[in-house]
């Protein structure tokens, strides 16, 4: 079985403060475990040149024999000064590595940080702009969405991405999850399903199609129950994974399987 961490921010300082030995060891323990890639989404101007680094420097490295995999977006926290020059500075950036990228994001609506800081107008048109974005170089899209699912899926319905995309950390209700699958999202599973109180998204889980999930971490943040307090590693995709196989009637061999055509179907990363 192989697995992939849809979701990792492999260039916080979490992992890299002590340089690069030190990434290329965790990929290198990554590949024993059988996790054999892991997606990096980026989340500001300031960060897209480190993602795109690790990618080139670590694709198919025969060193680690994990391979990292790029996205450029901006993420819906990051926004504080960005204006419009921010977004002209994304376009051009994802068209100047069209071949090197294999999705537009972190993007999305994230409402917590919308009252904090009365910005859901600038969320909405940075979140738009990277859905035509997506829409126009025919690409997928990694969605942020917090309290924010029925602005979320209004703007989907409107900007229709016609390669999807991942719902980043999917913590809703099975109808909700519904609603994603048919404009053609992927779900992302991680740590919310080691939670016991997360009985509403562990009850959809248990019942969607496996063809609509994938696994993630989102390291260094959303440490799995029984280790709050720490980093988040995309070593503990595994620990996602069998949680999920408690909650499933497939085999194990099964979902790894499944999960794993479907990042390769959404991705084309027969091409990468």
């Amino acid at each position: 079985m192989k697995f992939t961490d849809s979701h990792c921010h492999l260039d916080f300082k979490a992992f890299t403060a002590d340089g690069i030995s030190s990434t290329n060891l965790l990929l290198e323990q990554c590949a024993k475990k059988n996790i054999h890639q892991i997606i990096i989404p980026a989340i500001s101007p300031a960060n897209w040149q480190n993602v795109l680094a690790l990618a080139n420097n670590n694709q198919g490295n025969p060193l680690n024999g994990c391979k990292v995999l790029a996205c450029l977006g901006i993420h819906p926290w990051f926004l504080d000064g960005l204006q419009q020059t921010s977004l002209d500075s994304l376009a051009q950036k994802v068209s100047d590595n069209k071949t090197e990228i294999i999705a537009i994001g972190e993007a999305g609506l994230d409402g917590v940080i919308a009252k904090q800081q009365d910005n859901i107008n600038q969320q909405m048109l940075f979140f738009e702009f990277q859905l035509n974005l997506a829409q126009q170089h025919k690409l997928p899209i990694i969605v942020h969405h917090r309290r924010t699912h029925n602005e979320t899926i209004t703007l989907l319905k409107q900007v229709k991405i016609s390669r999807g995309g991942i719902i980043h950390a999917f913590s809703g209700s099975y109808q909700q999850a519904c609603q994603y699958i048919d404009l053609g999202f992927k779900l992302g599973i991680g740590g919310t399903i080691t939670y016991p109180r997360a009985e509403k998204t562990i009850k959809a889980i248990k019942r969607l199609p496996l063809s609509s999930l994938v696994l993630e971490t989102d390291a260094p943040s959303m440490p799995l129950y029984g280790f709050q307090g720490e980093d988040n590693s995309p070593l503990r995709i595994l620990d996602v994974f069998e949680k999920l196989v408690e909650l499933r009637q497939e085999s194990r061999a099964e979902i790894a399987e499944k999960i794993e055509q479907n990042i390769t179907t959404l991705f084309q990363l027969n091409r990468v």
